[in-house]
């Protein structure tokens, strides 16, 4: 196994030892990066009131429509990347980089226009209650006009998983991670900033994430450094990074809109049971967390062996991964099951958030194993450059199905929190049978070629 520095080389050694190491640092990197938002609830929800809990929780899935269309460039730009290391073609990789961190930038100021302007337009879109409004819009506009330091770390810290260092990324999250939970506290219980308060921590904390990320690319002696006078846009860079990037973009951000309509119809019920699926959401972020990181690593790890000509090694990492992810899945949600009640009190003792928070938890979590598949499947496809795939799969029964669903329940059999709430496992089993079955057919194509 040769290592680069702060790189990992994952075309040699053994499969799971070299997925554990990847996705361990970026799975605690990413509990860290949740609770950025996580945090934000807990203050707001145990200090402030339910209406603001409410608020906080119901702008995730509107920030999570630019978000989800970035880290889609993220993951275009992050597989690219890690075929030119897999290949050790060297002068590609800084070419994408350059490429990548140049587009960033300009993604920066166009997502904070869009962010600060359709603020008020997106919120009522949503039907979002009254005495929400005012606490939602203003912890959204505050957001967006530091959505900028979130996007730079992002990119920064994928340039840096794509050449397989997941650990330094890691201690700029914890650190600031901590930060912000210390700002939280004391913009609210010590200056009593309220909503606007906890939003302002966020930001700030975001933006020294980005800083200390930069600071590395630019001043690190390793292949990937980052060269300001360099920094360009080269269009066959560019076109190699969206033919994967641009349908996994597309596909979060239809599939974001369409969690939108689902937070719309969770609106219907109030501000408690907005609160609770909130609490929902945020649970089940953090049960996700081993899914998620294990289909990062499984993109690096396949597109790195492609990039080296080691297809078996890439079949084989594929399975490791899925693996891995379902048996931590497993035991995390079980775990999470047995203690619904308790998970739901850390945002909130209101006991109407906590009844709808404890339903849907229970009502969801036992079918989170389906989106395992999902996860790895297509963090493995795309590794090979083939986002069109997973994207459809992913629209189909993530948005059409998902929707058609919540259109004939609430109409014609009953509107009820439990049945909108079921709408996500509806989801992910649909997308389980359709991805398992896509990837067999693409695999034996590969094979019998």
């Amino acid at each position: 196994m040769r290592h680069f520095g702060a790189t990992r080389d994952m075309t040699e050694g053994s499969i799971v030892k070299q997925l554990l190491l990847f996705s361990l640092p970026l799975m605690v990197g990413n509990v860290f990066q949740m609770l950025y938002n996580t945090v934000d609830s807990i203050v707001v929800g145990q200090y402030v009131s339910k209406e603001a809990l409410a608020a906080v929780n119901s702008t995730t899935m509107i920030v999570n429509i630019l978000v989800f269309f970035f880290n889609g460039f993220s993951v275009g730009a992050g597989v690219v990347i890690a075929r030119h290391f897999g290949a050790k073609d060297y002068g590609r990789l800084h070419r994408a980089i350059e490429t990548t961190m140049a587009m960033t930038l300009l993604f920066c100021v166009l997502f904070t226009a869009i962010g600060v302007i359709g603020v008020r337009p997106m919120l009522r879109f949503m039907s979002t209650p009254d005495d929400v409004m005012e606490d939602a819009a203003a912890y959204l506009t505050i957001y967006f006009l530091g959505i900028s330091g979130l996007l730079i770390y992002n990119m920064g810290s994928g340039i840096l998983r794509a050449v397989g260092d997941t650990t330094r990324p890691l201690l700029f999250l914890i650190f600031t991670s901590l930060m912000n939970i210390a700002l939280d506290l004391f913009f609210v219980l010590k200056l009593n900033a309220k909503i606007e308060g906890v939003a302002w921590a966020t930001i700030i904390a975001q933006f020294i994430s980005a800083a200390l990320t930069l600071l590395l690319l630019t001043r690190t002696k390793e292949i990937y450094r980052l060269s300001w006078k360099d920094l360009r846009v080269e269009g066959k860079v560019l076109r190699q990074i969206f033919q994967v990037g641009l349908p996994a973009g597309i596909q979060s951000v239809i599939t974001a809109f369409s969690n939108v309509f689902v937070q719309s119809y969770i609106n219907y019920f109030g501000s408690g049971c907005m609160a609770g699926w909130g609490c929902y959401n945020k649970l089940d972020q953090f049960i996700m967390l081993p899914m998620s990181s294990v289909a990062m690593a499984a993109t690096t790890f396949v597109s790195q062996n492609v990039g080296a000509g080691r297809e078996d090694r890439a079949d084989k990492g594929t399975v490791a991964a899925m693996g891995m992810s379902l048996g931590v899945t497993a035991v995390i949600a079980a775990a999470l099951y047995l203690l619904t009640e308790q998970a739901v009190r850390l945002f909130s003792q209101d006991q109407s958030v906590i009844d709808y928070g404890v339903l849907f938890l229970r009502a969801n979590t036992a079918f989170l194993l389906f989106n395992c598949v999902n996860h790895v499947l297509a963090g493995a496809l795309r590794g090979r450059g083939d986002s069109r795939g997973p994207m459809a799969i992913m629209l189909l029964t993530f948005v059409a199905l998902r929707q058609s669903y919540l259109f004939i329940v609430t109409r014609f059999i009953a509107n009820t929190p439990f049945l909108v709430g079921f709408g996500y496992p509806v989801g992910w089993m649909s997308c389980c049978a359709l991805e398992v079955s896509y990837y067999l057919i693409k695999r034996r194509k590969r094979q019998g070629a």
